[in-house]
């Protein structure tokens, strides 16, 4: 009986690229695009944003919150909302490229005033009454981290028109926008949402 003949091992090899890489790698391709457009997550580097997040909290970041993007560039296909104080979000620093993330404590056209680590906005302390550690931002509120002082002082400092002023939590211990100025409104890689694991803890859904 004649042996049957098999195609080149090239041949083969070229097949099996054909119908079952491609694929994959179409797959993976699209799983990276919803990554980078629809939602993403964050490891959080340091102690900037104590107590409310902890070095090494994982986050879950909806990258739709404010425009939705054309994969892997920061070109906006749709406006679908701006960021508002008290959110959390996550950028670029102006100062360095870094990905950070911190909370926005003013929009454009906001007077802040910031005096030992408390805010003022539009004449209006954020400080909840008989709890000097927390702001009140509509209804969301936020724990502060005072324990290494307030950090730098702003006096009546307006945020310009597309630009947002974010501070960490954690006041004496952030390099936020007391230092690099502001943060382009536009610009914002997207919204944490929420720690869904949390180091020496495990998995949980702490929501932000």
């Amino acid at each position: 009986m004649d042996a049957i003949a098999r195609p080149p091992v090239t041949q083969r090899a070229l097949h099996w690229l054909k119908k079952e890489a491609l694929p994959l790698l179409v797959m993976l391709g699209l799983l990276a695009a919803a990554r980078d457009t629809l939602a993403n997550h964050y490891v959080v580097p340091s102690g900037s944003m104590q107590p409310t997040l902890e070095p090494g909290d994982r986050v879950v970041v909806d990258m739709r919150a404010y425009g939705l993007r054309l994969p892997f560039t920061q070109h906006a296909l749709m406006d679908v909302g701006a960021p508002q104080r008290g959110e959390v979000a996550v950028f670029d620093s102006p100062a360095d490229g870094t990905r950070l993330i911190k909370r926005v404590v003013a929009v454009a056209g906001d007077r802040v005033d910031v005096r030992s680590g408390h805010l003022s906005i539009n004449g209006q302390p954020l400080q909840q009454a008989g709890n000097p550690a927390a702001e009140q931002f509509g209804t969301r509120t936020a724990q502060l981290g005072l324990d290494m002082g307030g950090g730098p002082d702003v006096d009546g400092v307006v945020v310009p028109a597309g630009k947002l002023l974010v501070m960490g939590d954690h006041r004496g211990n952030s390099f936020d926008g007391r230092f690099f100025g502001f943060v382009d409104a536009d610009k914002v890689y997207g919204k944490a949402v929420a720690v869904y694991y949390r180091r020496g803890e495990g998995l949980e859904w702490l929501h932000l």
